[in-house]
């Protein structure tokens, strides 16, 4: 059985290989491009007042590595907060302490804001500076969800969202477009982590019709959007690579 891995292309490697080595034979199609931005008085601004946040939160491993780089030195007090793994992994990759890095646990049932905000939330009050690092769309500004803005600005914390890198819709190759119209109907199992690359296959593929298609998605909202985009079967699945798999395999 083929699968589809659809996250950008330097993340998907490990992915490839976990799926690979489980017998899988592993087909990437990213559907999302990382480009860094250009620095701006924004983002230096942002790296100057870490030391000032009780906590910076970043939305992926991108927004770690476009944000801090070898002349960001982190302020011993401030913490880190992270909605999975890989995030935590990049923090510490570049230089935060394990012990001021915030995440969900291991065995939560998803890796997202809200399960983040059950650990943190002791952490904020009034007055409480929060730093929250993320991508941009197409366009340069901000993008995503902003669940933990409201409920930060809620609690009467201070809250400032900067643009680390910017998310774009990838040029794919006329071999890939093949590729992705034949797994429309081939019996080739996609797996989403996010719902911005639903849409953007979409737009790669305005006229092709999904009925056929089967997909794994690891958070619900984007099971729904690839039910939207009407995909013929949807299996949610935990964000984990052995979650993932063990979906997977009930496609066999």
């Amino acid at each position: 059985m083929r699968v589809v891995l659809t996250r950008p292309a330097h993340e998907a490697h490990r992915w490839r290989e976990a799926l690979t080595a489980r017998g899988f034979q592993v087909q990437l199609l990213p559907l999302i491009a990382i480009e860094p931005l250009p620095t701006s008085p924004q983002i230096d601004a942002a790296r100057q007042a870490l030391a000032r946040c009780g906590a910076a939160m970043f939305v992926s491993a991108n927004a770690v590595q476009h944000f801090l780089g070898a002349e960001v030195r982190w302020p011993a007090t401030t913490r880190a907060w992270a909605t999975g793994a890989g995030t935590a992994s990049a923090l510490q990759a570049a230089g935060v302490p394990v012990d001021l890095i915030d995440r969900p646990a291991a065995d939560a049932h998803q890796f997202d804001s809200e399960t983040l905000w059950v650990q943190v939330a002791g952490q904020v009050g009034p007055g409480s500076r929060v730093l929250i690092v993320r991508g941009a769309g197409a366009d340069g500004q901000p993008g995503g969800r902003d669940w933990l803005a409201r409920r930060l600005s809620d609690e009467g914390a201070i809250v400032e969202i900067v643009a680390a890198y910017r998310r774009v819709l990838p040029s794919w190759t006329d071999h890939e477009r093949a590729v992705a119209q034949g797994a429309a109907h081939d019996g080739s199992v996609w797996v989403f982590s996010s719902s911005e690359a639903i849409g953007n296959l979409r737009a790669l593929l305005p006229s092709t019709s999904w009925a056929s298609a089967r997909a794994v998605a690891t958070h619900e909202r984007i099971a729904q959007a690839a039910r939207e985009a009407g995909f013929g079967v949807v299996s949610p699945s935990r964000p984990t690579e052995d979650a993932v798999a063990a979906v997977l395999e009930s496609f066999r």
